[in-house]
């Protein structure tokens, strides 16, 4: 635990467990209890009205850029830690950890599009200018599968806006965010701007959310917390004086359409990659595939082929592509939703538990699943795909739609009327024309959806600095 820059050591101890090898103990994390939070609380507010909102946002930004060059000469090693601790297969280890460098680097030059005065409208006899200001304390709760690249963006968005930081990683993988945490005060971060703050959701994430100096919440993580986070972050508490701003990130259940016009080889190769890449937990990863018409059968075959092939086991092995899911929660959960599919649907391929050592899950395939089935329509969030089958395209698309997320999607298909039907009838907030649904790049594909999967606050893009801030208008007349 680190707030106002005190390391702080406590006799309540969480031991993080690789769950790829659940004998060892990846590192021991410090629990902090209601009185640290308070504390933490009001340590970033003071740092914030004292010292940190008159800090120059180009001083702001260099801490970030020096915090990206840290991480890029320390690549190895963060990826090295998302594999033990995170389950991340070396592939998708790099590419979290070079996607919290992007973050760092995006946000930290963004951010002088916003500093100083932004010139308004010209008027006789007037000066009319505004002035983008932090909004204070900013709760961050970052989500377990992306422990690096989400932590450090969400994390960097709110210190170079000029905001101080209360910063609650999450429980599966706190030693990732102690780490990260660690770099951006050795890049120069001052004490009481970013407080390090792991514990126990039930004990100190309600506080944090309710008390009346908290200005802001950032969250990532599932639709169910998502939603008691903007409950309670809707009701003023006494003393407070703002109304709190929530950017929140939910989840998915995300589709990938098929047609008859489409490249089956590859349309099959890119839904392997979207639902079974880091074992589909991803907000973004495919868990439904719609295929139109008699293409059904034989992408089947391909996708199943491909499935079978992917080989499981300790990540830290070069050659396996499937590492163990998050946590027994997450097995227990993932293994209840194949059980239920193999009463009500066709398995078609995997649907059993991996080396007994961890947490691994074989993929897995379902198919004569009916589009409001439970598997077509509740977040499962493993390596688990639904195979449905629609008439025509128009169908295909309005099953894509039938649920309550709107996160990511794709289409595979060659006709370019049905592309745009789709640019405007698929209603996600990412969406991919022949290519996977899952890896969104920072400044290329703003990341963030509709309906129950959140805010679509797009995290990685031009505006999303704009969240963590509030606009000024001054004007003087001469």
């Amino acid at each position: 635990i680190v707030i106002g820059g005190e390391k702080i050591r406590t006799n309540r101890l969480s031991d993080s467990l690789n769950p790829s090898n659940i004998a060892e103990v990846v590192g021991r994390v410090c629990q902090a209890d209601a009185a640290l939070a308070e504390k933490a609380i009001q340590v970033a507010d003071e740092t914030f009205l004292k010292t940190w909102r008159r800090f120059p946002a180009e001083a702001r930004a260099r801490i970030l850029i020096k915090a990206a060059a840290m991480m890029r000469r320390r690549k190895l090693e963060l990826s090295a830690w998302l594999v033990v601790e995170a389950g991340k297969n070396w592939a998708e280890a790099a590419t979290d950890t070079a996607e919290a460098i992007d973050f760092l680097e995006y946000y930290a030059r963004g951010m002088m599009d916003y500093a100083g005065i932004q010139k308004n409208e010209p008027w006789p006899g007037e000066e009319n200018c505004t002035y983008w200001e932090p909004l204070g304390v900013c709760v961050v709760i970052p989500p377990w599968n992306f422990p690096c690249a989400i932590l450090a963006g969400m994390t960097a968005a709110a210190i170079v806006t000029g905001n101080t930081v209360v910063l609650k990683p999450a429980s599966i993988t706190p030693v990732i965010g102690a780490i990260v945490s660690e770099i951006f005060h050795e890049a120069g971060l001052p004490p009481g701007v970013l407080n390090f703050l792991p514990g126990g959701g039930g004990e100190i994430g309600d506080l944090l959310v309710d008390h009346p100096l908290t200005r802001m919440i950032v969250f990532t993580g599932s639709k169910e917390v998502g939603l008691r986070i903007a409950e309670r972050s809707a009701k003023i508490q006494k003393g407070q004086i703002w109304i709190k701003r929530l950017v929140a990130e939910m989840g998915g259940k995300d589709t990938i359409v098929v047609d008859e016009t489409a490249s089956l080889d590859e349309a099959a190769r890119e839904i392997c990659l979207s639902a079974y890449g880091y074992q589909g937990q991803k907000c973004s990863a495919c868990s439904r595939v719609v295929a139109v018409g008699e293409v059904h059968d034989l992408l089947l075959e391909k996708v199943t082929k491909l499935a079978e092939s992917l080989t499981i086991g300790d990540p830290r092995e070069q050659e396996n592509y499937l590492g163990a899911v998050s946590s027994a929660g997450a097995f227990a959960s993932i293994m209840g939703y194949i059980e239920t599919g193999k009463k009500e649907h066709t398995l078609v391929t995997g649907g059993e538990p991996g080396p007994e050592e961890g947490y691994f899950i074989k993929p897995t395939i379902f198919r004569d699943v009916k589009p409001r089935d439970r598997l077509a329509q509740e977040e499962i969030f493993g390596p688990v795909l639904a195979f449905i089958r629609a008439e025509n395209f128009t169908e295909a698309i309005a099953i894509a739609n039938n649920t309550e997320y709107g996160l990511t999607g794709a289409v595979f298909s060659n006709v370019r009327e049905r592309l745009e039907y789709a640019r405007r009838e698929f209603q996600v907030g990412n969406l991919y024309f022949n290519r996977k649904c899952t890896g969104a790049l920072v400044g290329v594909q703003p990341f963030g959806g509709f309906n129950m999967s959140g805010t679509d606050s797009k995290a990685g893009g031009k505006e999303y600095l704009l969240l963590f801030m509030q606009g000024k208008s001054v004007t003087e007349r001469f």
